[in-house]
């Protein structure tokens, strides 16, 4: 289907976006407003990242917060090193559940991000945990680039293989030039995005027929 901004996407598209390794269906948004709080960057760093996080919420029609009155902050971002540093932040374990085997496995496949999401009783996002660990390849990324990718990513829950062969950011008005211009969120996902945090659509669907609502919001 075709927006009326030339954006493009098919049901079938957008269904795979949240269609998971083991093929169930599930949609979710943020359902309270979201209160970010990063560690392990610079002060240089710090506003690149609340801004790429705050670009993204207002894109999608949602609401920021100084605090959460159960957690305080409720997406937590973490840069750093090497995965073991994880396992020494006071109280994550309490935190993110099952987290020595989680650090465990992502140290033996040599990963270099993973989120982690709480949701509450109704499905909606409760809170994500966003870790990065800034190998050669991250490290030699823009923070705005990089910030804008963490946080597109956390805005709703894809599937896990959403973005395996496609990142959700292109680059803009480079001229032709591949290293030119800014990055920027695909307008098919902006749309998508937006779609989902329209009011009339329900923050959690676990039924793929909501991809076909969702791409007739966009066309």
């Amino acid at each position: 289907m075709t927006g009326p901004d030339g954006v493009s996407i098919t049901p079938a598209e957008v269904e795979a976006l949240f269609t998971r390794s083991d093929g169930s269906y599930f949609f979710a948004r943020w359902g309270r407003p979201i209160v970010p709080v990063v560690f392990g960057v610079d002060d240089t760093t710090l506003p690149v990242i609340k801004g790429a996080v705050e670009a993204v919420v207002a894109l999608a029609g949602h609401q920021l917060s100084e605090t959460d009155p159960e957690m305080g902050a409720n997406l937590m971002m973490f840069f750093f090193r090497e995965w073991d540093e994880l396992l020494a932040v006071p109280d994550l374990v309490q935190l993110v559940e099952g987290l020595g085997p989680m650090v465990a496995g992502l140290k033996a496949r040599g990963a270099n991000q993973y989120r982690h999401f709480r949701f509450d009783a109704d499905g909606s996002i409760r809170a994500a945990f966003v870790f990065v660990r800034m190998d050669a390849a991250l490290a030699d990324l823009p923070a705005a680039d990089l910030a804008l990718v963490q946080a597109v990513q956390v805005i709703v829950l894809w599937s896990d293989r959403a973005f395996a062969r496609c990142s959700p950011v292109a680059r803009a008005g480079g001229a032709g030039d591949e290293a030119g211009g800014v990055m920027v969120l695909r307008p098919e996902l902006a749309a998508l995005i937006r779609a989902g945090y329209d009011p009339v659509m329900p923050a959690v669907a676990r039924d793929a027929s909501h991809a076909l609502r969702l791409a007739a919001r966009i066309g």
